[in-house]
């Protein structure tokens, strides 16, 4: 079974679902790829341990803390390779970015391979179902431009704003 919460942020509306154990999902409103790793039925579910204690790590990092992350038990679904992509994402430090080729050549040393494409780098961070706690608003282009995001560039800005990152438009 899944459970689901709502939890109003700055920047909008978040759903979150968990297996009644670990955060599974968080999604924006309008977020692209909403929902798509849940499989079954949803209840909401207000009252579990888990949303409170991703409500109160939420609620720490919209005022300005750095949450430590391990304090969340979290379980994406999602293909091994997206799994390694957004164990990586979690290694991005709070108030820091990275490009989508750096990703990359991670990736191909961790896959023993010569290279991992940007784009497959790009398809993975897009579909990260925990957004913000899998930190992947922290990805740029890879001159630091901003590019696209799933929860819409404005939010992108807006989070990385609150962590301090500067960037060019």
């Amino acid at each position: 079974m899944l459970y689901s919460s709502l939890y109003s942020s700055p920047i909008g509306w978040l759903t979150l679902a968990s297996d009644g154990e670990n955060l599974t999902g968080l999604w924006m409103e309008d977020q692209k790829y909403f929902g798509s790793t849940i499989k079954g039925d949803i209840i909401e579910k207000d009252e579990l341990k888990v949303f409170a204690l991703v409500k109160n790590w939420l609620n720490r990092y919209f005022a300005g803390e750095k949450p430590d992350l391990a304090a969340l038990s979290l379980a994406p679904q999602g293909s091994e390779f997206r799994q390694n992509v957004w164990k990586l994402l979690c290694e991005i430090p709070y108030g820091e970015t990275t490009t989508y080729g750096r990703l990359g050549e991670k990736m191909a040393v961790l896959l023993d391979r010569e290279r991992v494409p940007a784009r497959a780098i790009g398809g993975a961070v897009g579909h990260n179902p925990i957004s913000i706690i899998i930190p992947c608003h922290r990805v740029v282009g890879s001159t630091g431009s901003l590019t696209g995001y799933a929860g819409g560039l404005e939010k992108k800005i807006k989070l990385l704003e609150l962590e301090g990152v500067v960037f060019s438009l």
